[in-house]
C-alpha cells in the first residue's frame, strides 16, 4: 500500500507504518486539520491512537521567531524534533474507536475527530504553533508513530506610512528622517522594505538607513515598524516613497504596500525669474501692474525690488512690495513708471543672492489737440476743416463722433460744409492705439455757427375771445444766445435747447390786444428779428346762427300750441272719448260748436273691407274721413 501525497512515513522501524504531513498551516482563529494514516501489514490490529504535542522550550521559540523573521518556514530539523520529543512531550488526547478520551485541559472543547481519524483543532491560537505526534498502539505496546509541525499565521494589517512633518533639507549634515512605516497584528512577524519611485532602497553607509523594530503584543501577535532615513536632492521634491510588508502564506511570499507619500524637500534657489503681469507690451497708462518675482528655492527666499533712476542709481521699492510672496504692485501707472526694475533674492541658509531685471514699458497717448480751419467765428453757409493730432510711440487711429456719441468719420480730419445753426454741435476726436486694447484719448471741440436770430415758429394767427387767458409762443435759433422781448405785458417763460430758444407769454385778451396783436422781438449782438402775432376774435359763424334761431322759434311755437290745447281742455271744449263719425250739417242750435275735420292722405286698405263697430262691413269710401268732436 502506498502513502497519500504530502505524507511521510516514520523514520523508526516498527511493526506499523504511520504517515503524516510534515507541515500543516492554519490561520489564527481558524481550524487546523492534522491527518494520521497508518498501514497494518498482514492481519495486524491496533487498539488505540494517542496524540501528543511537544511543548517547545525557550530555545525552540527563539529559533522559530528568528527563522520567520528571515522569511523561512519555521519547521525544525528532524534531529532537533526527536530530541525535543523525548523531553517535552505532553499528552493531548487518547482515541478509542471513535471517541476522544483523556482530553487535555488546554484543548478542551477544541478537538474533534474526522471519519478518517484526522484530528481537527478549532479556534487556533498563537500557542498552537508546535509539533503534534500521532502514536498508534495495541494495549501498552507502541506499534508506530509520526509527527506534524503546525504553523499558524495571521495576515498582517496593511502598512501605515507617516511622512516626516519637518521635511528634509538637501544641505543637512545629518541623515534626515523621510517617513515611518508600521504594520500591526501579524504572525509570524513580517519584513518591511522601503521604495522610492517604485524602486527598492538598500541600506547605504551615511546615505540610507532603515532600522527595524519588532514588538510582541499581549495577544501574541506582532507589530513591526521601520523608519527610513536618507539624504535627499532637489529632484526628490517630486519623489514618492512607500513601504511594503512581506510575509509567508501557504509556502508563498506575499506583499502588502502602503500608500505613496511625498515629503517636503528644502533646497536653495538656483534661478530667479521676474515678469510683468499683464504682459509689458500691453500695459497702458492708468493700469494696475504687478511685477512678479519667482525663485526655484524652497522655502522661497526674501525678495527685494529696485528701480533704476535717470541717474543710474537703484532706488529701493521694497516698501511697496510683499517681500514674502515676491510681488510688487504698481497702481495707476503712467509714462514716468516706465523703466528698468530689479528683483533680488536672499537665501537665509547660505546667504547667497540672486537677481533678475525686467523692462517695464507703459504705453501712452498724450498731447491730443484739435485745430479748426478757419478758426471761429463761423457764419451760416461757411465750411470748416477739423484736424486732430496726438503723440505716442505707437501707431494711432482716429475717429470723429458727434455729441450723441455717433461716429461721423474716420481719420484725423473732419470737413464740414454749408454750416447752419442746426449743424452747430460739439465734436470729439477719439485717438486709439490698436496694438494696446483700451488705450485711447479724446479731445472735444465746439463748432459754433454765429449769426443774427432767426424766428422759426410763432403761434399766429390765434383765435381768441375777449377776456380769455392765452399763451403766445415765439421760437428762434441763434448764436450767441439771443434774448426774447414782447411788446405787451404778461408772464414770460423761456426754454433753451441746443441753439434754440422758445418763449411762452401768458396774457389776458383785451380790446387793444385784439386790435393790434403782439410783436415778438429776438436779438443778439449780431442782429434783431421780429414777427407779428395776429389775434382774431372767435365769433359764431352766420349759418350756424340761423339754425339756432330757427330751432328756438320752433320750440316756442310748440310751447304756445300746447298751452292752448291745455286751456281748452280745462274749459271743457275738448271731450276725452271718441264720438264716432258725425254729420257735418248740424242743427242750428249746435252751429256754435267747433268741429275739426282730419282727412287721410290715402285710403286705408282700399281693396279690402273694414269691420265696423256694429259688425257690418264698410267700404273703403266710408272710411276715408274721420271726425274728431271737440265739443264738451
Amino acid at each position: 500500500m502506498g502513502f497519500p501525497d504530502g505524507l511521510c512515513p516514520t523514520a523508526a522501524a516498527s511493526s506499523l507504518e504511520v504517515s503524516m504531513p510534515a507541515v500543516v498551516e492554519a490561520e489564527i482563529g481558524g481550524t487546523a486539520r492534522i491527518e494520521c494514516n497508518f498501514y497494518t501489514p498482514g492481519n495486524g490490529s491496533y487498539t488505540s491512537i494517542s496524540w501528543f504535542y511537544v511543548s517547545a522550550g525557550l530555545e525552540e521559540e527563539r529559533w522559530a521567531g528568528a527563522a520567520a523573521s528571515r522569511g523561512f518556514p519555521s519547521a525544525k530539523p528532524w534531529s532537533l524534533a526527536l530530541q525535543m520529543d523525548r523531553n517535552n512531550r505532553v499528552r493531548l488526547c487518547r482515541i478509542a474507536g471513535s471517541e476522544i478520551l483523556e482530553e487535555n485541559v488546554d484543548y478542551k472543547g477544541r478537538l474533534s475527530l474526522g471519519e478518517d481519524q484526522a484530528l481537527s483543532i478549532s479556534k487556533v491560537t498563537v500557542q498552537d504553533a508546535r509539533t503534534f505526534v500521532c502514536q498508534v498502539g495495541e494495549g501498552s505496546h507502541i506499534m508506530g508513530e509520526n509527527q506534524t509541525r503546525l504553523h499558524v499565521y495571521k495576515v498582517p494589517e496593511a502598512p501605515e506610512i507617516v511622512p516626516s512633518s519637518g521635511g528634509a533639507s538637501v544641505q543637512s549634515s545629518e541623515i534626515p528622517e523621510i517617513a515611518r512605516c508600521v504594520s500591526r497584528n501579524s504572525f509570524p512577524p513580517p519584513n518591511i522594505t522601503w521604495h522610492k519611485n517604485g524602486e527598492q532602497l538598500q541600506p547605504e553607509d551615511n546615505m540610507v538607513k532603515m532600522p527595524f523594530t519588532l514588538t510582541r503584543e499581549s495577544s501574541g501577535l506582532y507589530t513591526v515598524s521601520s523608519t527610513l532615513f536618507a539624504h535627499v536632492t532637489r529632484e526628490d521634491r517630486n519623489s514618492l516613497f512607500h513601504c511594503s510588508v512581506h510575509y509567508w502564506l501557504r509556502g508563498q511570499r506575499r506583499t502588502a504596500d502602503s500608500r505613496r507619500v511625498n515629503i517636503t524637500v528644502f533646497y536653495p534657489a538656483e534661478h530667479v525669474k521676474l515678469q510683468v503681469v499683464p504682459s509689458s507690451a500691453l500695459v497702458k497708462e492708468g493700469d494696475d501692474v504687478q511685477l512678479v518675482c519667482e525663485a526655484d528655492g524652497n522655502p522661497a527666499p526674501v525678495f527685494s525690488f529696485f528701480k533704476r533712476g535717470l541717474d543710474d542709481i537703484w532706488h529701493d521699492l521694497s516698501s511697496l512690495a510683499d517681500t514674502n510672496s515676491g510681488v510688487l504692485n504698481l497702481h495707476d501707472v503712467n509714462k514716468s513708471s516706465s523703466g528698468l526694475y530689479r528683483c533680488q533674492t536672499l537665501d537665509l541658509d547660505d546667504m547667497r543672492q540672486l537677481e533678475k531685471d525686467v523692462e517695464l514699458v507703459v504705453n501712452y497717448i498724450e498731447g491730443v489737440r484739435v485745430k479748426m480751419e478757419p478758426p471761429s467765428p463761423l457764419q451760416e453757409g461757411d465750411s470748416v476743416r477739423l484736424s486732430c493730432n496726438a503723440h505716442s510711440p505707437l501707431s494711432l487711429d482716429y475717429q470723429w463722433r458727434d455729441e450723441k456719441g455717433r461716429k461721423v468719420a474716420e481719420g484725423n480730419q473732419l470737413f464740414l460744409s454749408n454750416l447752419t445753426f442746426e449743424t452747430s454741435s460739439n465734436f470729439s476726436c477719439k485717438v486709439m492705439a490698436p496694438s494696446v486694447p483700451g488705450l485711447e484719448q479724446s479731445k472735444q471741440v465746439a463748432v459754433a455757427v454765429q449769426g443774427k436770430p432767426r424766428i422759426v415758429a410763432i403761434s399766429s394767427p390765434l383765435y381768441v375771445r375777449q377776456d380769455e387767458v392765452v399763451n403766445l409762443t415765439c421760437k428762434a435759433i441763434a448764436f450767441p444766445r439771443p434774448s426774447v422781448h414782447w411788446n405787451v405785458n404778461g408772464t414770460a417763460h423761456e426754454y433753451v435747447e441746443n441753439q434754440h430758444i422758445a418763449s411762452n407769454l401768458t396774457v389776458r385778451v383785451n380790446h387793444d390786444l385784439l386790435r393790434a396783436g403782439a410783436m415778438c422781438r429776438v436779438s443778439n449782438a449780431l442782429g434783431v428779428s421780429e414777427k407779428h402775432i395776429q389775434l382774431l376774435d372767435q365769433k359764431i359763424p352766420q349759418s350756424k346762427g340761423v339754425i339756432i334761431v330757427a330751432i328756438i322759434v320752433c320750440i316756442l311755437v310748440v310751447a304756445v300750441l300746447g298751452a292752448v290745447i291745455y286751456f281748452l281742455h280745462k274749459k271743457g271744449k275738448i271731450p276725452c272719448g271718441r264720438a264716432g263719425k258725425q254729420d257735418i250739417t248740424r242743427p242750428e242750435a249746435h252751429k256754435d260748436k267747433i268741429v275739426v275735420e282730419v282727412k287721410s292722405d290715402k285710403l286705408s286698405e282700399e281693396a279690402g273691407l273694414l269691420q265696423g263697430a256694429n259688425g257690418e262691413k264698410r267700404s273703403a269710401a266710408d272710411q276715408s274721413e274721420k271726425y274728431i268732436d271737440l265739443r264738451n
